[in-house]
């Protein structure tokens, strides 16, 4: 099989792949589950996979003889009876390069089959054209060969990041033991403010109703704006205070769940109040300014924390620490990045670019016009399904407060 419409499958699959993140290495202590039997698997390698009709395959030159010179095989063939054909074993060979790291899904399979169909009789008629002769291609050529080595660098040095001792994931885990506790904790929203019911309008109130079109002077202005900040500060001193008596209560052990459901009755809150027992997290599960709640023991429970959105009570209910065997992914992930990290700063730190201002303009460095590979980007390769990694349980989210009733 000729070796050009590779390169032009090649050269259309780095769109496709170039950016793709990569994927993060199975850590050698995990098995990967027994893939299911692949009827693809019964075909011969020297089996067709594709044939595109109408596309003469090249003439291939030959050596008659020691010292002979070389000559086209055959007369040209009519286009009509013509065909390219890819064998199994040539297909699969693309595949394994476009994509080194994971074989190619049933799905990717199909799509990289119908690139091939459509690139070869393009491929063919811009040969005839003399096309690859052009500047054009030449230039083309030259940027691509940098992308997609680049790209293959790169994953490269994923690969080679991705061998992580396990005695390494064992001594990170011994230093950062903080990192993997887990903590049961119960959480008591008091809103920031009381929600504010609509005033009902008496015959006074109707009678100034005939005047709204009447424009208010600024003192009226004035003294409304007074009297709404005026309510708008009690009603949330009132929720201060309230949670200052909750808290009193939770310390003397009263139920966080009854507390809450107090707490959302007295803000006059028309929705059932949340779930005060949060998800096991970990030190990164709430926001900073309620970080300290993880320094407390067990039992204890929490200051008033304040803060825009509400006021918020804390009682830890027990702490651990997650498993070696539970943690290893995660580790081994988090040291693969640093390794990755570091093997390329080796590359680019002792570089320096430097562009000329006046051509290209004052500014920051360009981005690649065609999409350049760049750390995490797998070069050369094809898009492939995101795995999951273990990740740190997300932060506990404040309760939504509905917005205060505007009195009439």
């Amino acid at each position: 099989m000729r070796k050009s419409w590779l390169l032009c499958v090649l050269l259309g699959a780095v769109a496709w792949g170039q950016m793709a993140p990569a994927t993060p290495a199975t850590p050698p202590a995990a098995k990967a589950p027994a893939a299911p039997s692949d009827p693809a698997a019964a075909i011969p390698m020297d089996a067709p996979v594709i044939t595109v009709e109408g596309v003469c395959p090249p003439r291939l030159k030959t050596v008659a003889g020691a010292g002979a010179a070389k000559s086209a095989t055959a007369a040209k063939t009519p286009a009509a009876d013509c065909k390219t054909v890819i064998t199994r074993a040539e297909f699969e060979k693309m595949a394994k390069a476009l994509s080194p790291t994971q074989p190619l899904t049933a799905q990717q399979k199909k799509q990289l089959a119908s690139n091939l169909a459509r690139f070869i009789p393009l491929e063919s008629a811009a040969k005839k054209k003399g096309l690859e002769k052009s500047e054009q291609y030449a230039e083309t050529l030259k940027y691509a060969k940098m992308q997609i080595l680049s790209g293959q660098m790169i994953s490269n040095i994923q690969q080679e990041a991705s061998n992580v001792p396990q005695e390494k994931v064992e001594q990170y885990y011994k230093e950062h033991p903080e990192a993997y506790e887990q903590f049961v904790v119960e959480r008591l929203y008091v809103p920031r403010t009381k929600q504010v019911e609509p005033e009902t309008k008496d015959a006074d109130d109707k009678d100034k109703d005939k005047d709204k079109d009447a424009k208010p002077t600024e003192e009226q202005i004035k003294a409304k704006e007074a009297e709404q900040k005026a309510k708008t500060e009690a009603a949330e001193q009132a929720m201060t205070t309230l949670a200052d008596s909750l808290h009193t209560r939770a310390v003397a052990g009263e139920d966080f769940a009854k507390l809450q459901k107090e707490a959302f009755e007295a803000a006059g809150m028309k929705i059932e109040s949340p779930t005060v027992v949060l998800p096991k997290m970990r030190r990164t599960g709430l926001p900073p300014a309620q970080a300290s709640v993880f320094d407390m023991k067990a039992g204890e429970v929490s200051a008033v924390i304040s803060d825009g959105g509400g006021h918020y009570i804390f009682k830890v209910d027990s702490k651990d620490v997650m498993p070696l065997n539970q943690a290893q992914t995660e580790i081994h992930n988090r040291l693969q990045s640093d390794q990755t990290r570091e093997a390329m700063d080796k590359i680019t730190a002792p570089t320096k670019t430097v562009q000329n201002e006046a051509y290209f303009g004052a500014g920051g460095p360009m981005g690649s016009p065609m999409g350049g590979p760049r750390p995490g980007a797998m070069g050369g390769r094809m898009a492939m399904p995101q795995q999951a990694s273990p990740q740190t349980p997300p932060a506990a989210q404040t309760p939504a407060q509905p917005a205060a009733a505007k009195p009439n």
